[in-house]
């Protein structure tokens, strides 16, 4: 299950909800998930590796795509916030100091 953690946006202040973990979502809706997000370029990649590997690449996406996604968020300015707890086990999980 995927674990929703608190971000906020560095320069702007704006926040929002990210998550880690598995991710139902993309399970069920592919290549869809990161269009919807903004990630154009990843949602055409993801298209091309679910085409060619005739859906097998959504299976193995499911588990990987909630920590890449925060990671390329957290690399353009994102950051943490909430408890400590919270925030640590986030660390954790993603591979991030």
């Amino acid at each position: 299950m995927a674990t929703s953690v608190s971000i906020k946006h560095t320069s702007s202040g704006l926040t929002k909800t990210g998550y880690y973990g598995f991710s139902w979502t993309y399970l069920f809706f592919g290549w869809l998930v990161p269009m919807i997000r903004g990630e154009l370029g990843v949602a055409a990649l993801h298209l091309l590796f679910s085409v060619c590997s005739l859906g097998i690449w959504q299976l193995i996406a499911c588990f990987i795509y909630n920590k890449q996604y925060m990671q390329r968020l957290i690399t353009s300015g994102w950051e943490l916030v909430g408890s400590d707890h919270e925030v640590q086990s986030a660390k954790l999980s993603l591979g991030v100091s």
